[in-house]
């Protein structure tokens, strides 16, 4: 009976010192200062952890359009349609992606590689 008892308190033990807190820091990779944002560097696994899901080329589950590549991603980046969507709060018509808003941190930095002209690499 003591053996049950030390394997809670064991299990217990380890699932409180594995517990920490996130921050936006840990969402997200930092940028070193000076280093452009580019698609290849930054955008392209933010889109692909978020996006492909359902913008893969042939999008699924009702995605209207693909965003498996760098063409693709430009075109909606470069008409405001991508910072828009991401931009919008969970819940909201047409908020990207459906299963909740990226950390704001993401947003800034897709903002910012959209006004540093949308580069590839």
């Amino acid at each position: 009976m003591k053996s049950i008892y030390y394997l809670i308190l064991l299990l217990s033990l380890t699932t409180l010192l594995g517990c920490s807190n996130d921050s936006q820091s840990d969402l997200v990779e930092e940028q070193n200062p000076g280093t452009s944002i580019t698609y290849s560097n930054t955008i392209q696994s933010i889109i692909n952890n978020n996006c492909v899901g359902c913008h893969s080329n042939p999008p699924q589950n009702g995605a209207p359009f693909p965003l498996a590549n760098f063409d693709e991603v430009f075109t909606r980046a470069n008409n405001g349609q991508l910072l828009r969507s991401i931009s919008r709060q969970t819940g909201e018509p047409r908020a990207m992606p459906p299963s909740g808003r990226l950390p704001q941190a993401t947003i800034d930095l897709v903002e910012q590689w959209i006004e540093q002209g949308i580069k590839e690499n």
